[in-house]
Protein backbone atom coordinates (compact mmCIF):
# COMPACT_ATOMS: atom_id res chain seq x y z
CA UNK A 1 0.00 0.00 0.00
CA UNK A 2 0.90 3.25 -0.55
CA UNK A 3 1.65 5.59 2.36
CA UNK A 4 -0.61 7.97 2.34
CA UNK A 5 -0.08 11.09 4.73
CA UNK A 6 -3.53 11.81 6.17
CA UNK A 7 -4.24 15.05 8.42
CA UNK A 8 -6.80 14.16 11.35
CA UNK A 9 -8.30 17.58 12.72
CA UNK A 10 -10.56 17.24 15.97
CA UNK A 11 -10.93 18.82 18.99
CA UNK A 12 -11.47 16.11 21.15
CA UNK A 13 -8.25 13.58 22.04
CA UNK A 14 -9.44 10.46 22.39
CA UNK A 15 -10.87 10.73 18.91
CA UNK A 16 -7.74 11.50 17.26
CA UNK A 17 -5.60 8.60 18.93
CA UNK A 18 -8.59 6.47 18.15
CA UNK A 19 -8.38 7.39 14.18
CA UNK A 20 -4.77 7.54 14.32
CA UNK A 21 -4.27 3.80 15.98
CA UNK A 22 -7.28 2.91 13.46
CA UNK A 23 -5.03 4.37 10.43
CA UNK A 24 -2.00 3.45 11.24
CA UNK A 25 -2.75 0.04 11.51
CA UNK A 26 -3.57 -0.31 7.81
CA UNK A 27 -0.84 1.73 6.89
CA UNK A 28 -1.60 5.42 6.58
CA UNK A 29 1.05 7.96 7.83
CA UNK A 30 -1.50 9.99 10.25
CA UNK A 31 -0.85 13.58 11.47
CA UNK A 32 -2.91 15.11 13.92
CA UNK A 33 -4.10 18.81 14.42
CA UNK A 34 -6.70 20.00 17.55
CA UNK A 35 -8.49 22.95 15.80
CA UNK A 36 -8.91 24.45 12.66
CA UNK A 37 -6.28 27.08 13.00
CA UNK A 38 -3.86 24.84 13.73
CA UNK A 39 -4.84 22.53 10.76
CA UNK A 40 -4.59 25.27 8.64
CA UNK A 41 -0.56 25.52 9.06
CA UNK A 42 -0.01 21.92 8.77
CA UNK A 43 -2.25 22.21 5.59
CA UNK A 44 0.13 24.38 4.07
CA UNK A 45 3.42 22.55 5.46
CA UNK A 46 2.89 18.91 5.47
CA UNK A 47 0.34 18.58 2.14
CA UNK A 48 -1.62 15.54 3.58
CA UNK A 49 -3.13 13.55 0.51
CA UNK A 50 -6.38 13.53 2.73
CA UNK A 51 -8.01 15.66 5.46
CA UNK A 52 -10.11 14.16 8.05
CA UNK A 53 -11.96 17.24 9.34
CA UNK A 54 -14.40 17.20 12.40
CA UNK A 55 -17.41 19.74 11.82
CA UNK A 56 -18.14 21.06 15.63
CA UNK A 57 -14.91 22.95 16.84
CA UNK A 58 -14.10 25.77 18.62
CA UNK A 59 -12.76 29.12 17.14
CA UNK A 60 -13.43 27.73 13.81
CA UNK A 61 -15.99 25.59 12.41
CA UNK A 62 -15.18 22.81 9.90
CA UNK A 63 -16.85 24.54 7.52
CA UNK A 64 -15.00 27.01 7.58
CA UNK A 65 -11.44 25.13 7.70
CA UNK A 66 -13.24 23.99 4.26
CA UNK A 67 -14.02 26.54 2.76
CA UNK A 68 -10.18 28.46 3.35
CA UNK A 69 -8.62 25.02 2.14
CA UNK A 70 -10.60 25.39 -1.28
CA UNK A 71 -9.90 28.59 -1.70
CA UNK A 72 -6.04 28.18 -1.84
CA UNK A 73 -4.59 27.25 -5.28
CA UNK A 74 -1.95 25.33 -3.52
CA UNK A 75 -4.35 23.35 -1.38
CA UNK A 76 -7.60 23.18 -3.22
CA UNK A 77 -7.42 19.97 -4.68
CA UNK A 78 -6.87 17.89 -1.17
CA UNK A 79 -9.66 15.84 -0.66
CA UNK A 80 -11.90 16.21 2.53
CA UNK A 81 -13.98 13.63 4.57
CA UNK A 82 -16.27 15.87 6.95
CA UNK A 83 -16.36 14.04 10.43
CA UNK A 84 -19.53 15.11 12.69
CA UNK A 85 -21.58 13.36 15.06
CA UNK A 86 -24.79 15.50 13.62
CA UNK A 87 -26.77 13.59 10.80
CA UNK A 88 -28.82 16.23 10.09
CA UNK A 89 -29.39 16.44 5.98
CA UNK A 90 -28.47 20.18 6.14
CA UNK A 91 -25.83 19.81 7.53
CA UNK A 92 -24.34 17.19 5.04
CA UNK A 93 -25.55 19.32 1.88
CA UNK A 94 -23.73 22.51 3.45
CA UNK A 95 -20.77 20.37 4.11
CA UNK A 96 -20.51 18.82 0.72
CA UNK A 97 -21.67 22.42 -0.99
CA UNK A 98 -18.89 23.81 0.68
CA UNK A 99 -16.38 21.69 -0.88
CA UNK A 100 -16.19 18.38 1.00
CA UNK A 101 -15.84 14.69 -0.95
CA UNK A 102 -17.53 12.56 1.71
CA UNK A 103 -19.64 12.69 4.90
CA UNK A 104 -18.82 10.28 8.10
CA UNK A 105 -21.52 10.13 10.34
CA UNK A 106 -20.36 9.21 14.37
CA UNK A 107 -20.68 6.63 15.39
CA UNK A 108 -19.59 4.91 12.26
CA UNK A 109 -17.64 1.49 12.11
CA UNK A 110 -14.19 1.08 10.98
CA UNK A 111 -15.20 -1.32 7.84
CA UNK A 112 -16.99 2.25 6.96
CA UNK A 113 -14.19 4.43 7.69
CA UNK A 114 -11.65 2.20 6.03
CA UNK A 115 -14.01 2.25 2.63
CA UNK A 116 -14.49 5.64 2.94
CA UNK A 117 -10.96 6.55 3.25
CA UNK A 118 -9.75 4.14 0.12
CA UNK A 119 -12.42 5.11 -2.13
CA UNK A 120 -11.91 8.77 -1.71
CA UNK A 121 -8.04 8.41 -2.06
CA UNK A 122 -8.49 5.63 -4.93
CA UNK A 123 -10.51 8.37 -6.65
CA UNK A 124 -8.35 11.66 -6.04
CA UNK A 125 -5.13 9.37 -7.13
CA UNK A 126 -7.54 9.00 -10.56
CA UNK A 127 -8.51 12.27 -10.91
CA UNK A 128 -4.75 13.33 -10.65
CA UNK A 129 -3.41 11.23 -13.07
CA UNK A 130 -6.61 11.75 -15.87
CA UNK A 131 -5.90 13.89 -18.98
CA UNK A 132 -8.13 17.33 -18.11
CA UNK A 133 -9.27 17.22 -21.99
CA UNK A 134 -10.76 13.79 -22.01
CA UNK A 135 -10.82 12.83 -18.94
CA UNK A 136 -8.89 9.49 -19.62
CA UNK A 137 -5.85 7.55 -18.04
CA UNK A 138 -3.18 9.44 -18.35
CA UNK A 139 0.97 8.35 -18.57
CA UNK A 140 1.34 6.83 -15.01
CA UNK A 141 -1.73 4.79 -15.65
CA UNK A 142 -0.63 3.51 -18.66
CA UNK A 143 2.55 2.97 -17.81
CA UNK A 144 1.41 0.61 -14.86
CA UNK A 145 -1.79 -1.07 -16.66
CA UNK A 146 1.26 -2.27 -19.22
CA UNK A 147 3.68 -3.20 -16.59
CA UNK A 148 0.87 -4.95 -14.70
CA UNK A 149 0.24 -7.26 -17.54
CA UNK A 150 3.67 -7.64 -18.68
CA UNK A 151 4.57 -8.70 -15.48
CA UNK A 152 1.08 -11.24 -15.39
CA UNK A 153 2.26 -12.63 -18.79
CA UNK A 154 -0.84 -11.42 -20.50
CA UNK A 155 -1.31 -11.80 -24.24
CA UNK A 156 -2.65 -7.99 -25.17
CA UNK A 157 -2.28 -6.11 -28.36
CA UNK A 158 -1.05 -2.17 -27.16
CA UNK A 159 -2.23 0.21 -30.23
CA UNK A 160 -0.92 3.59 -30.24
CA UNK A 161 -2.74 6.33 -32.07
CA UNK A 162 -1.67 9.82 -33.50
CA UNK A 163 -3.41 12.46 -35.72
CA UNK A 164 -1.25 12.94 -38.41
CA UNK A 165 -0.92 17.14 -39.29
CA UNK A 166 -2.34 17.69 -36.28
CA UNK A 167 0.00 21.29 -35.20
CA UNK A 168 -0.95 21.78 -38.67
CA UNK A 169 -4.79 21.71 -38.15
CA UNK A 170 -4.41 23.64 -35.11
CA UNK A 171 -2.52 26.08 -36.09
CA UNK A 172 -4.58 26.68 -39.28
CA UNK A 173 -8.06 26.13 -37.73
CA UNK A 174 -7.16 27.64 -33.69
CA UNK A 175 -6.86 25.93 -30.31
CA UNK A 176 -10.63 24.93 -29.76
CA UNK A 177 -11.44 23.30 -33.49
CA UNK A 178 -7.73 21.09 -32.47
CA UNK A 179 -9.44 20.19 -28.63
CA UNK A 180 -12.76 19.00 -30.80
CA UNK A 181 -10.43 16.80 -32.95
CA UNK A 182 -9.11 15.59 -30.13
CA UNK A 183 -12.54 14.90 -28.25
CA UNK A 184 -13.65 13.80 -31.89
CA UNK A 185 -11.23 10.75 -31.99
CA UNK A 186 -11.85 10.03 -28.11
CA UNK A 187 -15.51 9.97 -28.71
CA UNK A 188 -14.57 7.35 -31.52
CA UNK A 189 -11.92 5.43 -29.79
CA UNK A 190 -14.77 5.12 -26.88
CA UNK A 191 -17.85 3.72 -28.89
CA UNK A 192 -14.90 1.52 -30.90
CA UNK A 193 -14.15 -0.30 -27.41
CA UNK A 194 -17.66 -0.06 -25.73
CA UNK A 195 -18.94 -2.24 -28.68
CA UNK A 196 -16.11 -3.95 -30.21
CA UNK A 197 -13.70 -4.47 -27.16
CA UNK A 198 -13.91 -6.44 -23.87
CA UNK A 199 -14.83 -5.49 -20.12
CA UNK A 200 -10.57 -6.14 -19.75
CA UNK A 201 -9.61 -3.49 -22.22
CA UNK A 202 -7.51 0.00 -21.61
CA UNK A 203 -7.91 3.32 -23.09
CA UNK A 204 -5.99 6.27 -21.92
CA UNK A 205 -4.07 9.64 -23.19
CA UNK A 206 -0.83 9.93 -23.77
CA UNK A 207 -1.36 13.84 -24.06
CA UNK A 208 -2.12 16.02 -27.16
CA UNK A 209 -3.58 14.38 -30.17
CA UNK A 210 -1.84 10.92 -28.97
CA UNK A 211 -4.43 7.64 -27.49
CA UNK A 212 -3.80 4.43 -26.70
CA UNK A 213 -5.78 0.98 -26.50
CA UNK A 214 -4.93 -1.94 -24.67
CA UNK A 215 -6.70 -5.08 -25.88
CA UNK A 216 -6.56 -8.59 -27.22
CA UNK A 217 -4.79 -9.34 -30.05
CA UNK A 218 -8.06 -10.71 -31.36
CA UNK A 219 -10.42 -7.96 -30.76
CA UNK A 220 -7.03 -5.43 -32.11
CA UNK A 221 -7.98 -5.72 -35.72
CA UNK A 222 -11.54 -5.16 -35.43
CA UNK A 223 -10.87 -2.00 -33.54
CA UNK A 224 -8.27 -0.40 -35.51
CA UNK A 225 -9.94 -0.98 -38.67
CA UNK A 226 -13.25 1.00 -36.65
CA UNK A 227 -11.42 3.75 -35.36
CA UNK A 228 -9.55 4.73 -38.65
CA UNK A 229 -12.91 4.10 -41.00
CA UNK A 230 -14.84 6.64 -38.57
CA UNK A 231 -12.03 8.87 -38.03
CA UNK A 232 -11.57 9.53 -41.83
CA UNK A 233 -15.22 9.73 -41.88
CA UNK A 234 -16.28 12.25 -39.38
CA UNK A 235 -13.68 14.19 -39.18
CA UNK A 236 -14.26 15.74 -42.76
CA UNK A 237 -16.72 18.02 -40.62
CA UNK A 238 -14.08 19.44 -39.00
CA UNK A 239 -12.32 21.10 -41.88
CA UNK A 240 -13.90 23.21 -44.41
CA UNK A 241 -15.41 22.59 -47.74
CA UNK A 242 -12.68 24.30 -49.90
CA UNK A 243 -9.93 22.30 -47.84
CA UNK A 244 -11.06 19.18 -48.48
CA UNK A 245 -11.81 19.87 -52.39
CA UNK A 246 -7.94 20.92 -52.36
CA UNK A 247 -7.27 18.04 -50.16
CA UNK A 248 -4.51 19.99 -48.25
CA UNK A 249 -4.04 23.74 -46.05
CA UNK A 250 -1.73 25.71 -46.56
CA UNK A 251 0.76 27.34 -44.13
CA UNK A 252 2.83 29.74 -43.47
CA UNK A 253 6.19 28.86 -42.09
CA UNK A 254 8.87 30.96 -40.20
CA UNK A 255 10.56 32.77 -43.13
CA UNK A 256 7.00 33.09 -45.37
CA UNK A 257 7.23 30.42 -47.52
CA UNK A 258 3.57 28.62 -48.15
CA UNK A 259 3.59 25.22 -47.54
CA UNK A 260 0.93 22.45 -48.39
CA UNK A 261 -0.43 20.19 -45.58
CA UNK A 262 -2.24 17.16 -46.27
CA UNK A 263 -5.80 17.07 -44.32
CA UNK A 264 -5.69 15.41 -40.69
CA UNK A 265 -5.61 11.49 -41.06
CA UNK A 266 -4.48 8.85 -38.37
CA UNK A 267 -1.74 6.66 -37.76
CA UNK A 268 -2.29 3.25 -35.81
CA UNK A 269 0.94 1.21 -34.48
CA UNK A 270 0.20 -2.05 -33.28
CA UNK A 271 2.30 -3.49 -30.79
CA UNK A 272 1.27 -7.66 -29.92
CA UNK A 273 2.71 -9.29 -27.15
CA UNK A 274 1.82 -12.82 -26.72
CA UNK A 275 2.85 -12.95 -23.19
CA UNK A 276 6.43 -14.34 -23.36
CA UNK A 277 8.43 -11.32 -25.10
CA UNK A 278 7.88 -8.25 -23.27
CA UNK A 279 9.55 -7.52 -19.80
CA UNK A 280 8.93 -3.51 -19.48
CA UNK A 281 6.27 -1.50 -20.44
CA UNK A 282 9.21 1.10 -22.17
CA UNK A 283 9.59 -1.68 -24.75
CA UNK A 284 6.26 -1.83 -25.94
CA UNK A 285 6.23 2.38 -26.02
CA UNK A 286 9.69 2.61 -27.91
CA UNK A 287 8.50 0.18 -30.63
CA UNK A 288 4.54 1.61 -31.49
CA UNK A 289 6.70 4.76 -31.28
CA UNK A 290 8.92 3.73 -34.03
CA UNK A 291 6.22 1.93 -35.80
CA UNK A 292 4.02 5.56 -36.11
CA UNK A 293 6.93 7.32 -36.93
CA UNK A 294 7.12 5.19 -40.03
CA UNK A 295 3.45 5.38 -40.57
CA UNK A 296 3.43 9.03 -40.47
CA UNK A 297 5.79 9.44 -43.38
CA UNK A 298 2.75 8.33 -45.41
CA UNK A 299 -0.22 10.29 -47.15
CA UNK A 300 -3.60 8.97 -45.39
CA UNK A 301 -4.49 6.61 -42.47
CA UNK A 302 -2.53 3.40 -41.95
CA UNK A 303 -2.11 0.42 -39.42
CA UNK A 304 1.06 -0.08 -38.95
CA UNK A 305 2.10 -3.65 -37.78
CA UNK A 306 4.74 -5.88 -36.44
CA UNK A 307 5.60 -8.90 -38.85
CA UNK A 308 8.83 -10.93 -36.66
CA UNK A 309 10.90 -12.18 -39.11
CA UNK A 310 13.26 -14.22 -36.61
CA UNK A 311 14.42 -14.04 -33.11
CA UNK A 312 14.75 -10.35 -32.99
CA UNK A 313 14.27 -8.75 -36.24
CA UNK A 314 11.28 -7.00 -36.96
CA UNK A 315 9.53 -5.21 -40.16
CA UNK A 316 6.86 -3.49 -40.58
CA UNK A 317 3.66 -4.03 -42.08
CA UNK A 318 1.41 -1.22 -43.46
CA UNK A 319 -2.12 -1.29 -44.06
CA UNK A 320 -3.35 1.75 -45.87
CA UNK A 321 -6.78 3.11 -45.49
CA UNK A 322 -8.70 2.93 -48.67
CA UNK A 323 -10.98 6.21 -47.90
CA UNK A 324 -7.80 7.98 -46.96
CA UNK A 325 -5.75 7.21 -50.29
Amino acid sequence: MQSYKILVVDDEEHIRKILKFKLEKHGYYVITAENGEVALQMVRRENPDLIILDLMMPKMDGFGVCRRIRRNFQTAQIPIIMLTAKSDMVDKIKGLAGGANDYLVKPYSNEELLLRVKNVLDWNRRQKDANPLTGFAGNRAIEKELQRRIENKESFAFLYMDIDNFKAYNDYYGYQKGDEAILFLADIITESVNSLGGSSDFVGHIGGDDFVIITSPARAEFIVRHVIDEFDKGSLVLMSEGDIRRGYIEIKNRVGEVKRIPLMSLTIAVVVDEGDRLKHFAQASDIASELKKFGKSMVGSVVIRERRKGNAEVEAVVEKNEQSG
